[in-house]
């Protein structure tokens, strides 16, 4: 009877991870290091990161400063665009609608351009970032994040390809019209949607 019920609770787990990996996606338990470039080595007394654009106050973190808003800790699956997942990766960092505040952006910020040290740029509507689960990450299942996952710190936008989840961030400028990032510019699709296969604009 213990056999049977073990094998049911196997099978169930294999039927989750199916449905929690979007199509042309192959899970993995490790986490591949993409990187176009060199990796930037932040030191965290030289690292700041600023909030600017439509918004009505423009504001600027350093490290201890960031550090000191309410962590959030979520556990949440991570999709490529080179076609590999992996489950239940957990995140701690700081939510961006935490740091942007209730009245901060202005009401024609539709959309934001991520900066990242190292000259890496992306794209994303406004809403997306001022969701719940969106973080902008410093640990990965309870280590502080390497130089080459992103570190000192990581956008993390789990409902998106990874490439939106922009290594090393540095800022985030709010913008009335779209404009394109670093991949998006190379014909990545502007939004990225694992779920419907938006990984080129074409």
């Amino acid at each position: 009877m213990y056999q049977n019920n073990e094998k049911t609770n196997m099978e169930t787990r294999d039927d989750v991870s199916v449905y929690r990996t979007p199509p042309g996606q192959k899970l993995t338990e490790k986490f591949p290091v993409l990187t176009y470039g060199d990796i930037p080595q932040i030191p965290l007394t030289e690292w700041s990161f600023t909030i600017d654009g439509l918004v009505n106050n423009k504001i600027t973190f350093n490290w201890e400063e960031i550090m000191s808003f309410k962590q959030t800790i979520l556990t949440k699956d991570f999709h490529c665009v080179t076609q590999w997942s992996r489950l239940d990766n957990l995140w701690e960092g700081i939510r961006v609608k935490d740091l942007i505040g209730k009245n901060n952006l202005k009401s024609n910020a539709k959309y934001a351009l991520i900066y990242c040290y190292g000259g890496y740029t992306t794209n994303l509507p406004s809403e997306v970032l001022l969701e719940d689960d969106v973080l902008l990450a410093h640990k990965h299942d309870g280590d502080s994040l390497s130089p080459e996952h992103g570190g000192p710190m990581r956008l993390v936008v789990p409902k998106l390809y990874a490439w939106k989840s922009a290594k090393w961030i540095k800022g985030i400028n709010f913008i009335e019209n779209e404009e394109l990032g670093f991949w998006e510019n190379l014909g990545y699709h502007s939004y990225g949607d694992p779920w419907k296969e938006q990984r080129f604009k074409f």
